[in-house]
């Protein structure tokens, strides 16, 4: 089978380019050039996914399955669609489980919860993308699949202050200063490794009855987010010191914060993965959060270049501190 990854250097994607090429998956990749792949037996076409057109040597191929990684507006899928109509077998489109309804209706999100984001831009485009293809494939029955994963980590820190690609978040652990959880750290959610995504997500290429169908694919596990900050600061061998904060406080302290915590992680969610597995038997995912947030710290602390602690986000967290200590203060008197 012939597939190319737009993208499929990331977080995410590169999980699953290193288990496609383990199962015998001929694969290319399709970057800038910037960040190479470590995968041997991978096939690196570098160009700009935005002028594909220009690309004489991806138009010469025929793919059994493309994958976009790095799509985000309509704009780029309907540049896909004008590239790829005819030439591939499958066109997978990697959205976002917080595309789903929020605030949800109900906890439990299948494939058929809706899709409707007031609160967070890069979900509603996500979304118009989604309506743009699943359009296309009613009309001229191009091969679609659509996958959303939700909060999965491998090569970065599942946090909501102070991680991601930055080390802050176990800066502050280590220094035993204090750290933010937004509401009172009950609520529950999912996070998923990568090489656990990888697993379902593989099973999905080249799959005939994935045409026209949308999955999301995580982990069974389900956690409150204290419980997730106790398991990063155990991965670093400390005790976090734990604030609770509104998650609608922070919101008005921090723009950036009302997309990913009102437009997604501010609410309880339980993924029924009935779909992808019944599409793909064999997908279980494997790695507990404490297991996995180990290894991901391990691959920070591997290199000192990867923990990188940034003055200005200690400056937030400890001004939303100081601006909740006053306010907590005004209320108890």
């Amino acid at each position: 089978m012939k597939v190319l990854f737009i993208g499929g250097t990331g977080n995410i994607s590169s999980a699953v380019t290193s288990l496609a090429v383990s199962q015998g998956i001929d694969l290319y990749l399709l970057n800038r050039g910037r960040r190479a792949s470590t995968v041997p037996g991978v096939t690196t076409i570098v160009g700009d996914a935005t002028s594909m057109r220009t690309n004489t040597q991806l138009l010469s191929h025929t793919w059994d399955a493309v994958v976009n990684w790095i799509a985000f507006a309509e704009e780029d899928v309907q540049r896909d669609i004008d590239v790829f109509a005819g030439k591939t077998g499958q066109y997978v489109f990697i959205s976002s489980a917080s595309a789903y309804q929020k605030p949800p209706a109900h906890p439990v999100i299948t494939e058929s919860t809706p899709l409707a984001n007031p609160f967070w831009e890069y979900s509603r485009n996500k979304i118009a993308c989604e309506q743009r293809l699943m359009s296309e494939y009613r009309d001229t029955g191009f091969p679609v699949t659509i996958v959303r994963p939700s909060h999965t980590y491998n090569t970065v820190i599942p946090a909501v202050l102070g991680g991601w690609t930055e080390y802050t978040i176990v800066d502050r652990i280590r220094r035993g200063q204090r750290i933010i959880v937004h509401g009172d750290g009950t609520s529950l959610w999912t996070i998923t490794h990568a090489e656990d995504f990888a697993s379902g997500f593989a099973g999905l290429l080249g799959h005939e009855r994935a045409i026209g169908q949308d999955f999301h694919i995580t982990s069974d596990e389900t956690l409150t987010w204290d419980q997730i900050h106790q398991a990063l600061a155990e991965a670093v061998g400390c005790e976090p010191d734990i604030v609770h904060i509104p998650s609608d406080f922070l919101a008005r302290c921090d723009d950036h914060l009302r997309g990913t915590l009102l437009g997604d992680k501010a609410y309880s969610v339980i993924f029924d993965n009935t779909k992808i597995k019944t599409y793909v038997p064999g997908f279980c995912a494997r790695i507990p959060f404490r297991a996995g947030i180990k290894r991901t710290i391990d691959w920070f602390e591997a290199d000192a270049a990867r923990m990188v602690v940034n003055q200005s986000t200690h400056d937030l967290i400890d001004r939303i501190l100081g601006h909740f200590d006053r306010a907590s203060g005004d209320f108890a008197r």
